[in-house]
Protein backbone atom coordinates (compact mmCIF):
# COMPACT_ATOMS: atom_id res chain seq x y z
CA UNK A 1 0.00 0.00 0.00
CA UNK A 2 1.23 3.54 -0.74
CA UNK A 3 2.58 5.49 2.23
CA UNK A 4 0.19 7.90 3.96
CA UNK A 5 0.40 10.89 6.29
CA UNK A 6 -2.17 11.50 9.08
CA UNK A 7 -3.68 14.98 8.89
CA UNK A 8 -6.31 16.53 11.12
CA UNK A 9 -9.32 18.08 9.42
CA UNK A 10 -8.13 21.57 10.35
CA UNK A 11 -4.76 20.78 8.77
CA UNK A 12 -6.46 19.61 5.58
CA UNK A 13 -8.41 22.88 5.42
CA UNK A 14 -5.34 24.98 6.24
CA UNK A 15 -3.20 23.21 3.64
CA UNK A 16 -5.78 23.76 0.90
CA UNK A 17 -6.51 27.34 2.00
CA UNK A 18 -2.84 28.33 2.13
CA UNK A 19 -2.03 26.68 -1.21
CA UNK A 20 -4.91 28.51 -2.89
CA UNK A 21 -3.97 31.85 -1.33
CA UNK A 22 -0.37 31.45 -2.43
CA UNK A 23 -1.63 31.05 -5.98
CA UNK A 24 -3.69 34.21 -5.97
CA UNK A 25 -7.02 33.40 -4.30
CA UNK A 26 -8.55 35.99 -2.00
CA UNK A 27 -10.03 34.92 1.34
CA UNK A 28 -13.59 34.28 0.12
CA UNK A 29 -12.57 32.13 -2.84
CA UNK A 30 -9.92 30.18 -0.92
CA UNK A 31 -12.24 29.65 2.05
CA UNK A 32 -15.11 28.32 -0.08
CA UNK A 33 -12.94 25.87 -2.03
CA UNK A 34 -10.80 24.76 0.93
CA UNK A 35 -13.98 24.05 2.91
CA UNK A 36 -15.31 21.93 0.05
CA UNK A 37 -12.03 19.99 -0.09
CA UNK A 38 -11.96 19.45 3.67
CA UNK A 39 -15.56 18.22 3.78
CA UNK A 40 -14.83 15.73 1.02
CA UNK A 41 -11.93 14.29 3.02
CA UNK A 42 -14.00 14.36 6.22
CA UNK A 43 -16.79 12.35 4.64
CA UNK A 44 -14.56 9.86 2.83
CA UNK A 45 -15.02 11.28 -0.67
CA UNK A 46 -11.26 11.15 -1.17
CA UNK A 47 -11.36 11.38 -4.97
CA UNK A 48 -12.83 14.88 -4.57
CA UNK A 49 -10.71 16.10 -1.66
CA UNK A 50 -7.01 17.00 -1.63
CA UNK A 51 -6.66 14.74 -4.66
CA UNK A 52 -8.17 17.60 -6.70
CA UNK A 53 -5.98 20.39 -5.27
CA UNK A 54 -3.07 20.03 -7.75
CA UNK A 55 -5.55 20.46 -10.63
CA UNK A 56 -7.05 23.55 -9.02
CA UNK A 57 -3.54 24.97 -8.66
CA UNK A 58 -2.85 24.28 -12.35
CA UNK A 59 -5.96 26.25 -13.31
CA UNK A 60 -4.75 29.17 -11.17
CA UNK A 61 -1.18 29.07 -12.47
CA UNK A 62 -2.34 29.10 -16.09
CA UNK A 63 -4.73 31.98 -15.47
CA UNK A 64 -7.76 29.96 -16.58
CA UNK A 65 -9.64 30.30 -13.30
CA UNK A 66 -10.29 33.65 -11.62
CA UNK A 67 -8.85 33.51 -8.07
CA UNK A 68 -10.80 36.59 -6.92
CA UNK A 69 -14.15 35.80 -8.55
CA UNK A 70 -17.17 37.80 -7.45
CA UNK A 71 -20.25 35.93 -8.67
CA UNK A 72 -23.18 38.03 -9.84
CA UNK A 73 -26.82 37.11 -9.14
CA UNK A 74 -29.72 37.85 -11.47
CA UNK A 75 -33.32 37.13 -10.45
CA UNK A 76 -34.72 36.28 -13.90
CA UNK A 77 -38.16 35.39 -12.48
CA UNK A 78 -39.53 34.68 -9.02
CA UNK A 79 -38.50 31.03 -9.46
CA UNK A 80 -35.40 31.35 -11.66
CA UNK A 81 -32.03 32.45 -10.28
CA UNK A 82 -29.04 33.01 -12.53
CA UNK A 83 -25.49 33.19 -11.23
CA UNK A 84 -22.59 34.32 -13.40
CA UNK A 85 -19.60 32.79 -11.65
CA UNK A 86 -17.07 35.35 -12.89
CA UNK A 87 -14.94 32.46 -14.14
CA UNK A 88 -14.06 31.32 -10.62
CA UNK A 89 -14.30 27.91 -8.98
CA UNK A 90 -17.82 26.62 -8.37
CA UNK A 91 -17.90 26.68 -4.52
CA UNK A 92 -17.83 30.49 -4.33
CA UNK A 93 -20.68 30.71 -6.85
CA UNK A 94 -22.69 28.13 -4.88
CA UNK A 95 -22.04 29.92 -1.60
CA UNK A 96 -23.28 33.15 -3.18
CA UNK A 97 -26.30 31.79 -5.06
CA UNK A 98 -27.80 28.99 -2.97
CA UNK A 99 -29.31 31.31 -0.31
CA UNK A 100 -31.26 33.01 -3.13
CA UNK A 101 -32.41 29.60 -4.39
CA UNK A 102 -33.59 28.61 -0.91
CA UNK A 103 -35.67 31.76 -0.56
CA UNK A 104 -37.23 31.30 -4.00
CA UNK A 105 -38.06 27.62 -3.45
CA UNK A 106 -39.63 28.25 -0.05
CA UNK A 107 -41.88 30.99 -1.40
CA UNK A 108 -42.62 29.61 -4.89
CA UNK A 109 -42.63 25.89 -4.13
CA UNK A 110 -40.10 25.18 -6.88
CA UNK A 111 -37.07 27.13 -8.05
CA UNK A 112 -34.14 26.66 -10.41
CA UNK A 113 -30.57 27.91 -10.22
CA UNK A 114 -28.47 28.25 -13.37
CA UNK A 115 -24.77 28.69 -12.57
CA UNK A 116 -22.55 29.65 -15.51
CA UNK A 117 -18.92 30.63 -16.10
CA UNK A 118 -17.48 28.46 -13.34
CA UNK A 119 -14.95 25.65 -12.98
CA UNK A 120 -16.56 22.69 -11.19
CA UNK A 121 -14.58 19.61 -10.19
CA UNK A 122 -15.84 18.93 -6.67
CA UNK A 123 -18.37 16.41 -5.42
CA UNK A 124 -22.02 17.28 -6.11
CA UNK A 125 -23.53 16.24 -2.79
CA UNK A 126 -22.61 19.37 -0.75
CA UNK A 127 -24.92 21.69 -2.67
CA UNK A 128 -27.97 19.42 -2.60
CA UNK A 129 -27.36 18.50 1.04
CA UNK A 130 -27.34 22.23 1.89
CA UNK A 131 -30.79 22.52 0.33
CA UNK A 132 -32.12 19.42 2.10
CA UNK A 133 -30.97 20.89 5.41
CA UNK A 134 -33.42 23.70 4.64
CA UNK A 135 -36.26 21.19 4.24
CA UNK A 136 -36.10 21.21 0.45
CA UNK A 137 -35.68 18.37 -2.01
CA UNK A 138 -32.95 19.05 -4.56
CA UNK A 139 -31.45 17.80 -7.81
CA UNK A 140 -28.19 18.96 -9.40
CA UNK A 141 -26.08 18.04 -12.38
CA UNK A 142 -22.96 19.25 -14.17
CA UNK A 143 -21.16 18.21 -17.34
CA UNK A 144 -17.40 18.11 -17.85
CA UNK A 145 -15.06 17.31 -20.75
CA UNK A 146 -15.45 14.18 -22.92
CA UNK A 147 -14.43 11.07 -21.01
CA UNK A 148 -17.34 8.69 -21.64
CA UNK A 149 -18.26 6.88 -24.86
CA UNK A 150 -21.99 6.80 -25.66
CA UNK A 151 -23.41 3.27 -25.62
CA UNK A 152 -22.20 1.43 -28.71
CA UNK A 153 -19.33 3.86 -29.40
CA UNK A 154 -15.63 3.66 -28.55
CA UNK A 155 -14.79 7.38 -28.55
CA UNK A 156 -15.49 9.83 -25.73
CA UNK A 157 -18.31 12.33 -26.18
CA UNK A 158 -20.04 12.81 -22.80
CA UNK A 159 -18.43 14.00 -19.60
CA UNK A 160 -18.72 11.80 -16.54
CA UNK A 161 -21.81 14.00 -16.04
CA UNK A 162 -22.67 13.36 -12.39
CA UNK A 163 -26.11 13.85 -10.87
CA UNK A 164 -27.02 14.32 -7.22
CA UNK A 165 -30.30 14.25 -5.36
CA UNK A 166 -31.22 15.01 -1.75
CA UNK A 167 -34.38 14.49 0.30
CA UNK A 168 -34.91 16.21 3.67
CA UNK A 169 -35.67 14.16 6.79
CA UNK A 170 -36.91 15.47 10.12
CA UNK A 171 -34.52 14.84 13.02
CA UNK A 172 -32.21 12.84 10.75
CA UNK A 173 -29.56 13.44 8.15
CA UNK A 174 -30.87 13.93 4.60
CA UNK A 175 -30.99 11.10 2.10
CA UNK A 176 -28.37 12.11 -0.47
CA UNK A 177 -26.90 10.37 -3.48
CA UNK A 178 -24.18 11.63 -5.78
CA UNK A 179 -23.21 9.50 -8.76
CA UNK A 180 -21.49 9.75 -12.10
CA UNK A 181 -23.49 8.65 -15.11
CA UNK A 182 -20.27 6.93 -16.13
CA UNK A 183 -19.53 3.46 -14.81
CA UNK A 184 -17.20 5.18 -12.34
CA UNK A 185 -16.07 8.74 -11.73
CA UNK A 186 -12.75 9.37 -13.47
CA UNK A 187 -11.26 10.33 -10.12
CA UNK A 188 -12.03 6.85 -8.81
CA UNK A 189 -10.32 5.32 -11.84
CA UNK A 190 -7.30 7.57 -11.30
CA UNK A 191 -7.17 6.57 -7.64
CA UNK A 192 -7.29 2.90 -8.63
CA UNK A 193 -4.37 3.47 -10.96
CA UNK A 194 -2.44 5.23 -8.19
CA UNK A 195 -3.19 2.47 -5.68
CA UNK A 196 -2.35 -0.27 -8.17
CA UNK A 197 -5.60 -2.22 -8.28
CA UNK A 198 -7.98 -3.13 -11.08
CA UNK A 199 -11.48 -1.77 -11.76
CA UNK A 200 -14.63 -3.84 -12.44
CA UNK A 201 -15.40 -5.18 -15.88
CA UNK A 202 -17.49 -2.73 -17.85
CA UNK A 203 -15.72 0.33 -16.44
CA UNK A 204 -14.02 1.31 -19.68
CA UNK A 205 -12.08 0.66 -22.84
CA UNK A 206 -8.40 1.01 -23.68
CA UNK A 207 -6.97 3.20 -26.45
CA UNK A 208 -7.81 0.52 -29.01
CA UNK A 209 -11.47 0.38 -27.97
CA UNK A 210 -11.06 -2.95 -26.18
CA UNK A 211 -12.64 -3.66 -22.76
CA UNK A 212 -10.12 -3.49 -19.91
CA UNK A 213 -10.00 -3.62 -16.13
CA UNK A 214 -6.66 -1.77 -16.06
CA UNK A 215 -7.39 1.74 -14.74
CA UNK A 216 -4.13 3.08 -16.20
CA UNK A 217 -5.24 2.11 -19.71
CA UNK A 218 -8.63 3.75 -19.18
CA UNK A 219 -7.29 6.97 -17.67
CA UNK A 220 -4.49 7.38 -20.23
CA UNK A 221 -5.77 7.13 -23.77
CA UNK A 222 -8.82 5.03 -23.04
CA UNK A 223 -12.43 5.89 -22.33
CA UNK A 224 -15.04 5.28 -19.65
CA UNK A 225 -18.35 3.59 -20.39
CA UNK A 226 -21.77 4.79 -19.20
CA UNK A 227 -23.32 2.81 -16.36
CA UNK A 228 -26.11 0.52 -17.52
CA UNK A 229 -25.31 0.91 -21.21
CA UNK A 230 -27.98 2.84 -23.08
CA UNK A 231 -29.75 3.82 -19.83
CA UNK A 232 -26.72 5.57 -18.41
CA UNK A 233 -25.98 7.15 -21.78
CA UNK A 234 -29.49 8.59 -21.90
CA UNK A 235 -29.05 10.17 -18.46
CA UNK A 236 -25.65 11.54 -19.53
CA UNK A 237 -27.37 13.15 -22.52
CA UNK A 238 -29.98 14.68 -20.20
CA UNK A 239 -27.18 16.21 -18.11
CA UNK A 240 -25.57 17.73 -21.22
CA UNK A 241 -28.86 19.40 -22.11
CA UNK A 242 -29.71 20.62 -18.59
CA UNK A 243 -26.21 21.84 -17.65
CA UNK A 244 -25.39 23.06 -21.16
CA UNK A 245 -28.23 23.67 -23.55
CA UNK A 246 -30.84 24.84 -21.04
CA UNK A 247 -28.61 27.45 -19.38
CA UNK A 248 -26.57 28.51 -22.43
CA UNK A 249 -23.33 26.92 -21.22
CA UNK A 250 -20.95 24.58 -22.98
CA UNK A 251 -21.58 20.95 -23.84
CA UNK A 252 -18.71 18.66 -22.89
CA UNK A 253 -17.15 18.69 -26.36
CA UNK A 254 -17.34 22.50 -26.43
CA UNK A 255 -15.68 22.71 -23.01
CA UNK A 256 -12.77 20.69 -24.35
CA UNK A 257 -12.49 22.81 -27.49
CA UNK A 258 -12.02 26.01 -25.51
CA UNK A 259 -10.00 24.56 -22.62
CA UNK A 260 -6.30 25.42 -22.43
CA UNK A 261 -5.29 21.87 -21.51
CA UNK A 262 -3.64 22.83 -18.21
CA UNK A 263 -5.15 19.82 -16.40
CA UNK A 264 -7.50 21.91 -14.31
CA UNK A 265 -11.30 21.86 -14.49
CA UNK A 266 -12.82 23.41 -17.62
CA UNK A 267 -15.33 26.23 -17.66
CA UNK A 268 -18.91 25.05 -17.59
CA UNK A 269 -22.29 25.34 -15.95
CA UNK A 270 -24.41 23.71 -13.28
CA UNK A 271 -28.16 23.09 -13.08
CA UNK A 272 -29.76 22.96 -9.62
CA UNK A 273 -33.44 22.42 -8.92
CA UNK A 274 -35.01 22.93 -5.48
CA UNK A 275 -38.52 21.74 -4.52
CA UNK A 276 -40.56 22.46 -1.42
CA UNK A 277 -42.53 19.38 -0.23
CA UNK A 278 -44.47 21.53 2.22
CA UNK A 279 -45.96 23.43 -0.71
CA UNK A 280 -46.56 20.44 -2.97
CA UNK A 281 -47.58 17.69 -0.53
CA UNK A 282 -48.85 19.74 2.40
CA UNK A 283 -49.05 18.67 6.02
CA UNK A 284 -47.95 15.14 6.88
CA UNK A 285 -45.40 14.74 4.09
CA UNK A 286 -42.51 14.16 6.50
CA UNK A 287 -44.18 11.26 8.30
CA UNK A 288 -45.38 9.80 5.01
CA UNK A 289 -41.83 9.76 3.64
CA UNK A 290 -40.30 8.51 6.88
CA UNK A 291 -42.71 5.57 6.73
CA UNK A 292 -41.37 4.90 3.23
CA UNK A 293 -37.75 4.92 4.46
CA UNK A 294 -38.70 2.66 7.38
CA UNK A 295 -40.29 0.11 5.06
CA UNK A 296 -37.26 0.22 2.79
CA UNK A 297 -34.79 -0.31 5.62
CA UNK A 298 -36.76 -3.27 6.92
CA UNK A 299 -35.43 -5.21 3.93
CA UNK A 300 -32.29 -7.06 4.94
CA UNK A 301 -29.12 -5.64 3.43
CA UNK A 302 -30.51 -2.21 2.59
CA UNK A 303 -29.19 1.20 3.59
CA UNK A 304 -29.87 4.73 2.49
CA UNK A 305 -27.48 6.57 0.16
CA UNK A 306 -25.24 8.95 2.10
CA UNK A 307 -25.15 6.87 5.29
CA UNK A 308 -21.46 6.06 4.85
CA UNK A 309 -20.58 9.73 4.43
CA UNK A 310 -22.49 10.72 7.55
CA UNK A 311 -20.92 7.90 9.57
CA UNK A 312 -17.48 9.06 8.45
CA UNK A 313 -18.46 12.60 9.47
CA UNK A 314 -18.83 11.52 13.09
CA UNK A 315 -15.13 10.67 13.18
CA UNK A 316 -13.28 13.89 14.01
CA UNK A 317 -9.87 12.23 14.01
CA UNK A 318 -7.06 12.42 11.48
CA UNK A 319 -7.46 11.30 7.88
CA UNK A 320 -4.67 9.30 6.28
CA UNK A 321 -3.65 11.11 3.09
CA UNK A 322 -1.45 9.69 0.35
CA UNK A 323 2.11 10.89 1.02
CA UNK A 324 2.99 11.34 -2.65
CA UNK A 325 -0.04 13.62 -3.02
CA UNK A 326 1.00 15.69 -0.01
CA UNK A 327 4.53 15.95 -1.44
CA UNK A 328 3.08 17.19 -4.74
CA UNK A 329 0.99 19.83 -2.98
CA UNK A 330 3.86 20.87 -0.73
CA UNK A 331 6.13 21.34 -3.75
CA UNK A 332 3.72 24.05 -4.95
CA UNK A 333 3.84 25.92 -1.62
CA UNK A 334 6.37 28.14 0.13
CA UNK A 335 6.18 26.54 3.56
CA UNK A 336 3.76 23.65 3.87
CA UNK A 337 5.75 22.20 6.79
CA UNK A 338 4.29 24.74 9.23
CA UNK A 339 0.87 23.25 8.56
CA UNK A 340 1.91 19.61 8.22
CA UNK A 341 3.87 19.56 11.50
CA UNK A 342 1.17 21.11 13.68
Amino acid sequence: MPATIPLKLEQIFALAYQALCEHGCDHDNADALADTIMRAERDGSVSHGLFRLPAYIKALKSGKANPTAKPKITQATAALIKCHGDNGFAPIAQRTAIPHLITAAKTQGIAMLAITHTHHMAALWPEVEALAEQNLAAFACVSYMPAVAPAGATKAFFGTNPISFAWPRKNNFPMVFDMATASQAMGEVQLAAREGHSVPEGTGLDANGKPTTDPEKIANGGVLLPFGGYKGAAIAMMVELLAGGLINESFSYEAKQRDNGDGGPPQGGQFILALNPQRTAGEGWEKHCEDFFTKLLELEGTRLPGERRHKNRQDTGARHINKALIDTIASEMKDADKILKK
